[in-house]
C-alpha cells in the first residue's frame, strides 16, 4: 500500500489540491447566487434550479481536471471529447428549443426584470395577452389570465417579445419604487 502512495504521490497531491479548489469555488459561486436571489427577491426555486446547474458545471470541470492529472493523454481525451461533443451536439440541435428555454431561463434569473406576482402584458400581435405570472420555470412561465385560464409560455419568447409589467401588488404595498 505504501508503495502505491510513492508511486503516484504527485497524481494524490494534486487530486487534493483539485478537489479543495473545486469545492471552494462552489462555496463562492453558492453565495454569490443565493446572495443575487435574496437582492432580487427571486424565487426559491429558481434560485435552487441554477444551483444544480452549477453543480453539474463543477462537475464535468472536475472530471476534466482529474483525468489529465491522473495521465489521460490529451489526444485520447480530446477523441472522447470531441465524440461525445459530436453526440451532444446532434442532440442539442434536434431539441434547441430546449437549450435555448434553459438559457433564457438562466439569463432571466440573473437580470430578474420580473417577479412571480407581477401582472405583464406580452407585446406580441399574434398572441396579444395580458396576465399574472405564477410560477417561473426552467423551460416555461406559468401565466394566469383574467379569465382563469393557465397559459404556459417559453422563456426563450419572453427575451424575444416587449413585456410591459403593469404593476405588481406586493411592491406596491412595500411603497419602494423599482426603478
Amino acid at each position: 500500500m505504501t508503495e502505491y502512495f510513492t508511486v503516484y504521490r504527485e497524481e494524490i497531491i494534486g487530486t487534493i489540491i483539485a478537489i479543495v479548489v473545486l469545492f471552494l469555488i462552489r462555496i463562492l459561486l453558492f453565495k454569490t447566487i443565493k446572495k443575487v436571489g435574496k437582492i432580487g427577491d427571486i424565487d426559491r426555486n429558481r434560485t435552487l434550479l441554477i444551483l444544480k446547474y452549477i453543480d453539474v458545471f463543477i462537475l464535468i470541470v472536475g472530471v476534466i481536471t482529474l483525468s489529465l492529472l491522473w495521465g489521460v493523454d490529451f489526444k485520447d481525451l480530446g477523441l472522447f471529447l470531441s465524440s461525445a461533443f459530436a453526440v451532444i451536439g446532434v442532440a442539442f440541435f434536434a431539441s434547441w428549443s430546449i437549450l435555448s428555454n434553459i438559457t433564457a431561463g438562466i439569463i432571466l434569473f440573473f437580470s430578474f426584470p420580473f417577479k412571480i406576482g407581477d401582472r405583464i402584458r406580452i407585446q406580441d400581435k399574434d398572441f396579444p395577452s395580458e396576465a399574472i405570472i405564477e410560477d417561473i420555470r426552467a423551460f416555461h412561465l406559468h401565466l394566469r389570465t383574467d379569465d382563469g385560464e393557465l397559459i404556459t409560455y417559453p422563456n426563450s419568447l419572453m427575451l424575444q417579445k416587449g413585456i410591459v409589467v403593469i404593476d405588481n401588488p406586493q411592491r406596491e404595498d412595500d411603497g419602494k419604487s423599482t426603478l
